[in-house]
C-alpha cells in the first residue's frame, strides 16, 4: 500500500462529544453533582450556553501564560503531520503530549524556504538537497539504514503524529504561532487550531485559545528585508557614481 497524498496536517482522531465533556469538567469543582450528572446536564445545553460556561471558566486571560484549568484535559486530539525535520524537532520538545515519528528519509520531499529563491541560490540549494538524497539512498542500499538518517538535511520532511489534550494544545498552539516563531511550525500550529474549530467542531475550545496568531508575518518579514536590501543597493549605486 502506498501512502496517500494528504494535507500537511490531518486531524485523525477526536471525541465528537469532547467539548461537552470539557464543559461538564469545568462545572465539577463548583458543583455538588456527580460527574455523570454534570455530563448529562452539559449535553442538554445549547451551543451558546456551553460557550458561555467555557468563557467564564477560562476567565480574562491577559496573556498566553495564563492557563485554563484541568477541565481542558478532558478531551484530546490526534494529528498526523508531515513537515520539515527542523520544525519537527521544535515540536518534539513539548513534553505533555504523545509524539511518535517515522524514519527520516527523502521520499516526502523537502521544504523550500522563500528566502532561498529570493537570495538567488535556488539552483545551488536544490543541487545540495539532491546530492544528500543520493547519499542517503546509497547508505540505505549498503545496509546502513539508521545511520543514513544523518545524511538527510533538516529541510527534508518527516511524518509524525501528535496526540494531546486540549489544555496542552492551547499551550503548544499559542506558543508556536507567535510571530517570532519559525514559519513552518507556525503554519502547522495554525492548521491544528483551525482543525480543532472546524474539523472537530470544538469552536468554544478553539476560541478559548485567544492568543493564537494567524498572521502571515513570515511574508511581511521577507518583504521588509527585500525593501531594506533594495535601499542598500540604491545607496551603494548612488555613492559609487562619479561626476
Amino acid at each position: 500500500m502506498d501512502p496517500e497524498v494528504r494535507p500537511e496536517v490531518v486531524l485523525t482522531d477526536f471525541d465528537p462529544d469532547g467539548e461537552v465533556k470539557v464543559v461538564a469538567a469545568a462545572l465539577y469543582a463548583a458543583s455538588s453533582l456527580a460527574d455523570d450528572q454534570l455530563l448529562n446536564a452539559a449535553s442538554k445545553m445549547t451551543t451558546q450556553e456551553r460557550a458561555r460556561v467555557l468563557a467564564a471558566y477560562v476567565g480574562d486571560r491577559r496573556n498566553r501564560r495564563h492557563k485554563p484549568g484541568r477541565a481542558f484535559e478532558r478531551t484530546s486530539y490526534r494529528f498526523d503531520v508531515v513537515c520539515d525535520y527542523g520544525a519537527f524537532r521544535d515540536l518534539q520538545r513539548h513534553r505533555l503530549l504523545t509524539i511518535e515519528w517515522q524514519s527520516l528519509g527523502t521520499s516526502l520531499g523537502f521544504e523550500l524556504p522563500p528566502e532561498i529563491e529570493a537570495a538567488g541560490i535556488l539552483e545551488d540549494w536544490e543541487a545540495v538537497m539532491h546530492q544528500a538524497a543520493g547519499l542517503h539512498e546509497a547508505m540505505v542500499d549498503a545496509g546502513l539504514g539508521p545511520a543514513a538518517q544523518y545524511a538527510v538535511p533538516m529541510a527534508y520532511k518527516v511524518r509524525f503524529y501528535l496526540d494531546l489534550n486540549a489544555r496542552e494544545a492551547m499551550h503548544l498552539i499559542e506558543l508556536r504561532t507567535t510571530p517570532q516563531g519559525h514559519p513552518v511550525y507556525r503554519r502547522v500550529s495554525q492548521q491544528m487550531h483551525r482543525l480543532i474549530a472546524e474539523g472537530a467542531g470544538h469552536r468554544a475550545i478553539a476560541e478559548a485559545m485567544r492568543f493564537v496568531d494567524h498572521s502571515r508575518v513570515d511574508l511581511e518579514r521577507l518583504e521588509a528585508e527585500r525593501r531594506i536590501e533594495a535601499k542598500r543597493a540604491a545607496l551603494g549605486s548612488s555613492g559609487s557614481s562619479g561626476p
